[in-house]
């Protein structure tokens, strides 16, 4: 039977603020302050595409994530629309993956944008227990703290942080985090629970969606502090063993204290670069194009990764985006062979507006073993 997922006293959840967009402003900080909408392939009027990210400014004025990228464009024709960039944003969730290992404290990955770290580990034998430090509530604040300011100085991106005991309390610290003006930190435990959390309405609790809210308000129930004076027999019967259980523990600020570490491994890298002045001559992009594809492979060797596929990206003054890519005849870490491609798929390009933006992504073998006639480095 295999071991359970170690438990700890604290739990941090790091939710980087609004991701997509942050990553297109690192690209163009001419869009700082502006309305941005990413989703789809940036085109507001195409049917079926719904919104991944919105700016401040746009949450501001009703457009949010889910939302019908054609219903965004009705209530913001303004905005800046920015198609998704997959491997931009992976890219950027390496790094800061890469910082928040860098702790020391082990980290569940949930997505691009979030990742929990458990600080003080307490399943452990009594015979142990003097080798696990104390953290006290300064200890970690302080590392969050820590954590913030390292994320911000190796890619620019912001993050808030949400602490408790487990991980949906901590998730839901996080809201409070995002809300408080000065460092984006803050403690959510069983001391300031129901003070904080007793009057609000269910659906703020992790996982409670419209459809639970709308059972509980049928029967009165629409608080966190009326959900706890429910008895758990009657959400048994009301939704059954499991979720009746599970909301039982829920409003009372019970969750999972576990962390499960995974190997986590990028599947591309990739670097841009936003002009001072647009460019209009082919044979600058090309030096451009050779300076990045340069600095990208640096890196990937550094991991002692191996490139099969490249992709070059550009933004016309315009912010129109496109990526066009190209798998390479065999995986390599040679810059002769990967710089003519580049170079090939930049000249695809069809040219007359001016490019703001030129970027810069080689794609990554995720498994040796299928790295077939692999060249020597550089």
């Amino acid at each position: 039977m295999a071991d359970s997922p170690p438990r700890y006293r604290w739990l941090l959840h790091v939710d980087l603020d609004q991701f997509q967009v942050s990553v297109e402003r690192l690209r163009s900080p001419e869009l700082v302050d502006v309305a941005v909408i990413v989703g789809g392939n940036g085109d507001p009027t195409e049917a079926r595409k719904v919104v991944t990210c919105a700016s401040y400014e746009a949450r501001d004025e009703g457009v949010h994530a889910g939302m019908p990228l054609r219903s965004a464009y009705r209530k913001m024709p303004d905005a800046v629309y920015l198609p998704l960039d997959i491997p931009a944003y992976d890219a950027a969730s390496a790094e800061v993956m890469t910082v928040l290992g860098s702790f020391g404290h082990p980290v569940e990955v949930w997505g691009w944008d979030e990742a929990y770290l458990g600080v003080q580990r307490v399943d452990v034998p009594d015979s142990a227990t003097a080798d696990v430090p104390t953290v006290s509530d300064a200890d970690v604040q302080n590392i969050a703290r820590e954590i913030r300011s390292a994320i911000a100085a190796s890619n620019g991106l912001s993050c808030s942080i949400g602490i408790s005991d487990n991980k949906q309390r901590a998730k839901m610290a996080t809201s409070f985090a995002k809300k408080s003006v000065q460092d984006k930190v803050f403690v959510l435990d069983g001391r300031n629970w129901l003070d904080l959390m007793g009057d609000r309405p269910c659906r703020d609790l992790w996982s409670v969606g419209p459809k639970t809210a709308a059972k509980l308000a049928a029967r009165d129930v629409d608080t966190v502090r009326q959900l706890i004076d429910t008895p758990r027999d009657d959400l048994i019967e009301i939704f059954g063993p499991h979720q009746g259980n599970w909301l039982y523990v829920l409003c009372r600020g019970g969750g999972d204290s576990t962390i499960t570490e995974e190997p986590w491994l990028a599947r591309s890298h990739s670097k841009s670069r936003t002009f001072p002045v647009d460019l209009t001559d082919i044979d600058e992009m090309h030096v451009a194009a050779r300076a990045l594809t340069r600095e990208v492979l640096d890196q990937v060797l550094d991991e002692g990764r191996v490139v099969f596929r490249v992709a070059v990206t550009l933004r016309t003054s315009t912010f129109f985006t496109r990526t066009k890519s190209r798998k390479l005849s065999s995986a390599t870490t040679v810059y002769d062979d990967i710089e003519p491609v580049v170079s090939e798929l930049l000249d695809d390009f069809e040219r007359g507006r001016p490019v703001r933006l030129l970027g810069v992504r080689l794609d990554l073998v995720t498994d040796e073993e299928s790295a077939d006639g692999v060249s020597g480095e550089a």
